[in-house]
């Protein structure tokens, strides 16, 4: 925000910083980039903001009401760096350039060409090749809920509508991975706000209520889109949706400045095709981020995809897993294809020499392509028919859909290939700005004015030789600088000897410098070709891009056909480099593993993985595993999710079978720490994520449950627990896997569809060996204390804890016995209630003595002598 005080009275201002405030009164809450030369100038708080969050320098220039303006500034030619930083720190940037030309009279006509936001990102620099930049719009009416998506960066366009579920609402947003959210400013619920802020982090931006039109909806896309009806795209009927889409569409044209040639379609999708999994699943599961700074997640493990568009795809992939399982078999049939004989390996040689069109393309579409975009795409379309070549083979002795398919979509761009091989130079600089883009021989008048260009030395060494025999002055000189332009140069001395054609240009303190009519004429028409070369170059590029632009749909197609033939050849290297097998799906619910092993702990290991079965259907839904803490029982529900998430994406698995039901959605409640920005508790935060799992889950999901309870006292946490699991069994019925350390829960396994598993793990001498294999059947004990110290925890302590933990065992077996007496004095007539007393109540001194005797800590002579006190109170007895 601008000082109402400063912008008061503009014309108190000079010229330049007057044009500056208008267009700061425009964008009151953006930072304006404002050109001047060779820098973006930021002004006022602007500035002080930037030089803040960009650790840049401070300064003024001018004054305002007697006080100095505070001004940063960083060259133009860096700052793709500087906008990087600014909006993944949530600004917004709009970028003012100059649009006019330099006249002498007043400052320059500037405008704004570019607004930078988080969701409407289409440069590299300001990307990351792994991730999209999706822009989200929502829109509310009663019940229902429109929801949006535009990536911009690649032209991909959703839509979808639905009964609105606040409490779904985030789910939906984790699934769509915003950068940025619009939102009409007069229609939404603060707490709707509340609610999406708390668990999804990216700017919500309100947008006019205009934006939002139902009835105007309809013709915004009908005219983006070039067609009459919608009816194609088969939203004609969800105005919500087509609310969302228009809002969108009116925001990224504002942000480009341009039309959106590339946004030619719209497609329709709901939540219900895919697998729903909530933010805390993600981060569980540690799909595409790892819970620790230097740990590995799912998507970085598997991701050797060779371009950037494989890559996006994977990354999508893997957080909208589908239940079409049609689809999915076309995905395992090409792999399998490319499986066999290695075909996978010369597809991706060809890969890794496309760069990143998909982008390319939008910057094309967009008017911001540079020089160097062109040579990406030229070497795309160069590699096509070697990429079919490669896809030929795969297909050569057998019919698999798919890849006949994207081998179609790939089309043939030979033409385009050799059109940009003529147009463009081999290396071309960065930036058009300054030329030498375009090649020799592509248009005869650049070539002209570039020969005349070239050729001004050799014409004013020859003029110079010239005006030296004419004049009879062997020191003559002829220069050039951009203030003076072209000059012939005389000595003080020498000026008397100047002929009376030469006409004073300039004196300088030792020399006069003069001009000719013949070099005036030489320097208007070398100045002359420069700059229009310059700008016949720049009319030349603009004419390629908007050739390109017309047929921007068949290069789209071109690049998603790669993007998807990259995803297929990196799942089939995947199988191939680590054994994985091919799933299969049934109509029955239930998951079936043999032989399955978490990837990422899998492929960091240094010993062999010791795999494990997973076994769950209709008749045996919820598997209660218990056994020592590190002795895997996470790891193998973990992995358990992970089989079946790749399944469902369409690849090869971690496992000898698979076989897979339906599943809509796979929950995870797995560890727990302190929200403190929330205020909530471990055991609160436990509980949260236990209560949307007993609300949200149903036959068809995947439920995975660590440690439910542990937050608590004994007694209720065992009474949490054990109510959790007759809830999930008897009334959601859905597939489970409950880890525990309450033993008392395996007495469930007489009931209904619930089965005991444990880890396994054996002592000796003393140590505690993890087997990390899966069983039937309850664990004996814990091995607590025996963790602790694999843990590292001092001997000391473990002596302490295992003498506190045998008195309160022994304090347990008391409170059993005494039990047992009631019962006794219950059943028994009082001859036998004595009798049985006694038999209770009995008692070893000796082996009390025992069970607290320290042996480490006896010398050879005290160990003797306890020995024989031992012996002492055993004949006693």
């Amino acid at each position: 925000m601008i000082d109402p005080k400063i912008v008061a009275d503009i014309s108190s201002h000079t010229p330049m910083m007057q044009q500056f405030l208008k267009v700061k009164m425009e964008h009151p809450h953006s930072l304006l980039f404002y050109r001047m030369g060779d820098f973006y100038e930021l002004f006022f708080d602007d500035a002080k903001k930037a030089a803040k969050l960009l650790g840049i320098t401070l300064t003024h220039r001018g004054k305002t009401n007697g006080e100095p303006i505070p001004m940063a500034g960083v060259p133009f030619h860096a700052a793709e760096g500087y906008l990087a930083r600014l909006v993944k720190a949530g600004e917004t940037v709009v970028i003012c350039e100059q649009i006019g030309e330099v006249t002498g009279k007043g400052p320059v006509e500037r405008g704004v060409v570019r607004i930078l936001t988080p969701g409407t990102l289409t440069d590299d620099a300001l990307l990351t090749s792994h991730q999209s930049s999706n822009l989200i719009s929502l829109c509310f009416k009663q019940n229902e809920i429109g929801i949006a998506l535009l990536d911009l960066s690649a032209g991909i366009f959703k839509v979808q509508q639905q009964i609105f579920k606040p409490e779904l609402l985030p789910l939906e947003l984790a699934r769509l991975m915003p950068s940025e959210i619009l939102i009409d400013e007069d229609l939404v619920d603060p707490n709707i706000i509340e609610q999406i802020k708390k668990q999804i982090e990216c700017p919500i931006t309100k947008r006019p209520n205009v934006d939002f039109n139902l009835n105007n909806a309809e013709k915004t896309l009908c005219d983006q889109f070039a067609v009459s009806t919608l009816s194609g795209f088969g939203i004609d009927h969800l105005a919500l949706a087509k609310a969302a889409a228009a809002s969108l569409i009116h925001y990224a044209k504002e942000t480009q400045k341009t039309a959106l040639p590339h946004i030619r379609s719209i497609k329709l999708e709901q939540s219900t095709d895919f697998i729903a999994l909530d933010p805390v699943t993600r981060r569980n599961l540690e799909i595409i981020d790892p819970l620790f700074e230097h740990g590995t997640s799912l998507f970085s493990l598997i991701n050797d995809c060779k371009t950037a568009m494989g890559s996006r795809l994977l990354n999508r992939t893997l957080m909208q897993p589908l239940r079409d399982t049609v689809i999915l078999d076309n995905r395992l049939d090409a792999i399998d294809a490319l499986l066999k004989g290695y075909h996978e390996a010369p597809v991706r040689d060809v890969l890794k020499e496309i760069g990143d069109i998909e982008r390319v393309l939008s910057r094309v579409a967009l008017g911001s392509a540079r020089p160097r975009d062109l040579v990406q795409l030229r070497q795309a379309c160069a590699q096509i028919p070697y990429l079919r070549d490669a896809i030929e083979s795969v297909v050569s002795k057998q019919a698999v859909k798919l890849i006949d398919q994207l081998n179609e979509e790939l089309g043939d761009f030979n033409g385009l290939h050799q059109h940009l091989m003529a147009a463009i130079v081999e290396n071309p600089p960065v930036l058009l700005r300054d030329g030498n883009v375009i090649a020799e021989g592509f248009d005869e008048e650049l070539d002209e004015l570039r020969k005349i260009r070239d050729h001004a030395g050799q014409f004013l060494i020859d003029l110079e030789v010239k005006e030296r025999e004419n004049t009879g002055i062997n020191t003559l000189k002829i220069g050039y600088n951009r203030v003076s332009g072209y000059y012939i140069e005389l000595t003080r001395a020498q000026a008397e000897q100047a002929p009376d054609h030469y006409i004073r240009r300039q004196t300088l303190k030792n020399a006069e410098r003069y001009i000719t009519p013949e070099l005036k004429a030489f320097e208007d028409k070398v100045l002359s070709s420069e700059s229009r070369a310059l700008a016949r170059e720049k009319a030349l590029f603009e004419q390629l891009l908007e050739n390109l632009r017309e047929d921007i749909a068949n290069l789209q197609m071109m690049s998603s056909a790669i993007a998807q033939i990259d995803l297929l050849a990196n799942f089939a290297h995947q199988a191939r480099l680590q054994n994985w097998a091919r799933p299969e799906y049934s109509l029955e619910i239930g998951v079936k593993i043999i032989a399955g092993r978490h990837p990422v702990v899998e492929s960091l290991s240094k010993t062999p993985y010791t795999p494990n079965d997973t076994l769950l259907d209709f008749n045996h839904r919820m598997a209660i595993i218990t056994g020592p803490n590190m002795g895997g029982k996470s790891t193998f529900m973990r992995q358990t999710a992970l089989i079946s998430l790749l399944a469902y994406c369409g690849s090869f698995v971690p496992a000898k079978t698979a076989i897979l039901g339906p599943i809509d959605r796979i929950f995870t409640r797995i560890g727990s720490a302190d929200d403190l920005s929330s205020g909530k508790s471990t055991f609160m935060v436990e509980m949260t994520e236990t209560s949307q799992i007993l609300h949200h889950a149903t036959n068809q999901s995947l439920v995975l449950m660590d440690e439910v309870g542990r937050g608590t006292s004994t007694y209720d946490g065992l009474s949490l627990a054990w109510a959790c699991v007759l809830d999930l069994t008897k009334r959601i019925k859905c597939l489970c896997l409950f880890a525990t350390h309450y033993f008392e829960l395996t007495e469930l396994a007489s009931e209904t569809a619930i089965d005991n598993y444990h880890v396994t793990a054996k002592e000796l001498n003393g140590n505690l060996i993890l087997l990390h294999k899966v069983q039937h059947g309850p664990a004996s004990q814990s091995h607590g204390l025996q963790v602790a110290k694999l843990a590292g925890i001092p001997a000391s302590v473990i002596k302490d804890a295992q003498k506190r933990l045998k008195i309160l065992e022994k304090q347990q077996q008391e409170q059993l016995n005494h039990s047992v007496q009631n019962d006794l004095f219950a059943q028994v007539d009082h001859e036998q209630i004595i009798e049985q007393v006694i038999e209770v109540e009995k008692s070893s001194p000796a082996l009390d003595a025992l069970t607290l005797l320290d042996v480490d800590d006896l010398s050879p002579r005290e160990a003797l002598e306890k020995l024989y006190e031992l012996k002492n109170l055993l004949n006693a007895e």
